[in-house]
């Protein structure tokens, strides 16, 4: 009775490679869903340093605003513009509706970070305006 069968080794042995192949198939997954969300993380990466690249460059967005702003259209608006730090007021109390439509042909059709927008009908020709574009 004290010696061990063949057959109790095989069978233990049986048992010991069927639990580490469901360990291993059980990692094998883990590294694939692993895999997939480092692609997706890094796809999101590429994705927001391209929008920081298009958004964040003050430089490049004064100098795109100041040619819309500077447009003979315009003038008649009466723009109030304010650079602050971090951020440029634009507003107006009247503004011509074709004066506007220009305004928001080019504001709206390019890349800036537009984070107040108000505008306010005064009559068929007027309106007012609120903008607030960060950067």
């Amino acid at each position: 009775m004290n010696q061990i069968n063949p057959l109790q080794i095989g069978g233990l042995l049986l048992v010991v490679i069927l639990f580490l192949f469901f360990k291993l198939s059980a990692v094998q997954n883990e590294i694939v869903e692993a895999d997939q969300s480092f692609k997706k993380s890094e796809k999101l990466a590429l994705d927001v340093s391209a929008l920081k690249n298009i958004y964040a460059d003050k430089k490049r967005t004064q100098k795109r605003l100041q040619k819309i702003f500077s447009n003979r259209k315009l003038h008649t608006a009466n723009l109030k513009i304010k650079e602050q730090k971090k951020l440029l007021k634009v507003s107006s109390e009247s503004i011509d509706t074709s004066a506007l439509n220009y305004l928001m042909g080019k504001i709206l059709n390019d890349s800036y970070n537009i984070t107040t927008l108000k505008i306010k009908q005064l009559s068929k020709e007027k309106a007012s305006l609120e903008m607030e574009i960060k950067w």
